[in-house]
């Protein structure tokens, strides 16, 4: 019997909204694609706004791969990759849509299936990526396109604080340079082999969107993290935000994140709480649990402990807004750093911990795996920071690398060891700070 992960509660319109919203584009996308349009595949870190811009349904790999793991069929696919004599142990974030692909019973999948794409693009992140798409090629005939990855050999200090519009400095214009020829050969190559044009008016427009929702979602970052205790948990700020996010661009996506902050600004107004009896704040690193959601609500309902904090959030708080007077060299700086920015220390390992402090986390949860980059450098930032850390090994995809009973003891023990402490110290230091306020008021107001 396989097992199956623990099912999340939603409080947000929001949410529930843009799930709703997701399944009806997907059935749409399919319909279009069974019509004859191109279709794309594209990774996370791709620019996607060319084939917004264009009108070239896309889909975003590792949202696929969320997909199959919450439909608990990681094992299955994963089945099927190692039957074939390719690894099923790594990546598995990344190969998993590719592994779906290779189902002997596609009516069975989630949502009617994946449709088999015409065009595959994602960034030379490392040897893997290249050869999980060149697969595409292989098993379906798709067209790889392949974009490189540059490395800047210094980092800017506190790049979050002028990365919105002082981006050339701190991406760097060799970097930029590389990428928007990248990109303007893309173009080119969509337009020979799918007819379609790139409207540049059209263009300006998505990128000016883009920054709109991500005003929306730093505004909605902010006040979460403000507020004790927190209006919402991660269950409800990852739909919230990463479902808009692959429909950066849109109207829809601009409409859906200023819904979401709007709901939060009401429930903060209203004192509701996603765990009124909350005492410790968890901020937890790494991709979603896409197989076991409700893990995280667990230790809300057990210890008031709240995970209050995800990287999918922070990130489209800090990570997006890109605005200058050239549209296509400004997407080159939104795409260039972003795997600096989660994974690559110090640009990492310095947000993170900035992140911690801001939204007064007493406790990170780490997921890591055999492919993270930079974990040691952004736990010893943490750690430094005075936050304490756990890391945990495992793949947020794949069940077969988990075990719930021994990582809930784990995260148990840590939260009772570690973060609990922590908590503490901090409400002392609130109710400190609070004492000395009542003072200096009431001397304030004698007479």
């Amino acid at each position: 019997m396989t097992w199956q992960g623990r099912r999340s509660t939603k409080v947000l319109a929001s949410a529930s909204a843009a799930t709703a919203y997701q399944r009806s584009w997907f059935a749409d996308l399919r319909q279009r694609v069974a019509d004859g349009e191109p279709f794309a595949i594209v990774n996370a870190d791709a620019p996607q706004e060319i084939f917004r811009t264009m009108g070239i349904p896309y889909v975003v790999n590792q949202w696929w791969a969320s997909v199959c793991a919450a439909k608990q069929r990681s094992a299955d696919y994963l089945g099927l990759l190692r039957a074939r004599g390719y690894p099923d142990d790594e990546e598995q974030y990344s190969a998993l849509a590719f592994a779906s692909s290779l189902d002997p019973e596609p009516a069975g999948a989630p949502w009617g299936g994946l449709p088999r794409p015409t065009i595959v693009l994602a960034e030379l992140t490392g040897d893997s990526q290249r050869k999980i798409f060149e697969l595409w090629h292989t098993e379906h005939g798709a067209t790889f396109y392949a974009l490189e990855r540059s490395v800047n050999a210094t980092a800017h200090p506190r790049w979050w604080e002028h990365i919105d519009d002082d981006w050339e400095h701190v991406v760097g214009t060799e970097r930029l340079d590389l990428m928007t020829a990248e990109l303007t050969s893309l173009i080119r190559f969509l337009e020979t082999t799918t007819g379609r044009k790139f409207d540049e008016t059209r263009f300006r427009q998505i990128m000016a969107l883009i920054n709109e929702q991500s005003e929306h979602n730093r505004a909605a970052r902010d006040l979460i993290a403000a507020t004790v205790p927190a209006p919402i948990s991660i269950t409800d700020s990852i739909p919230s935000v990463m479902i808009p996010q692959w429909h950066r661009g849109t109207e829809w996506a601009r409409d859906a994140a200023r819904q979401f902050r709007t709901e939060i600004e009401e429930r903060v107004g209203g004192g509701l709480a996603a765990c009124p009896s909350e005492r410790i704040r968890l901020m937890w690193i790494g991709t979603g649990l896409w197989f076991n959601l409700g893990f995280y609500q667990h230790f809300q309902d057990t210890y008031g402990a709240v995970f209050v904090w995800s990287m999918y959030l922070g990130i489209a708080a800090d990570g997006y807004i890109r605005r200058g007077p050239d549209p296509l060299r400004a997407l080159a700086a939104r795409f260039v750093p972003f795997p600096d920015l989660l994974h690559m220390p110090p640009w990492s390992s310095e947000w993170y911990a900035k992140e911690a402090i801001h939204s007064q986390i007493d406790g990170v949860v780490h997921l890591i795996s055999g492919g993270d980059r930079g974990q040691y450098f952004i736990t010893r930032a943490l750690e430094s920071a005075g936050v304490p850390v756990l890391e945990i090994d495992a793949d947020n995809v794949d069940a077969s690398t988990w075990d719930d009973q021994a990582m809930t003891a784990v995260v148990s023990k840590f939260i009772e060891d570690r973060a609990a402490p922590m908590a503490e110290r901090r409400a002392q230091r609130v109710q400190g700070v609070q004492g000395v306020q009542r003072v200096q008021a009431a001397e304030g107001s004698t007479p």
